[in-house]
């Protein structure tokens, strides 16, 4: 098994955890969360078998809905 695999594989994994985690949470939150991890729209679409711009646009909601509970 090549390191890049193995890598790949162990993310995966640590995906898979953290959306255990998050099984009540709707799509948006589960982005946001993926999103905070480091992961690109096209990588947390992928994982959540949506699209990016699905993804794209559940994560502009949620800056848009955390900037008016600061306010």
């Amino acid at each position: 098994m090549k390191e890049e695999n193995g890598n790949e594989r162990i993310e995966n994994l640590l995906v898979l955890i953290l959306l255990d985690s998050l099984k009540e949470a709707k799509l948006p939150e589960k982005a946001l969360q993926l999103n905070l991890a480091g992961f690109t729209n096209i990588e947390i679409a992928n994982f959540l078998r949506t699209s990016p711009q699905v993804v794209a646009n559940a994560l502009s909601e949620m800056r848009k809905k955390k900037r008016k509970k600061k306010q």
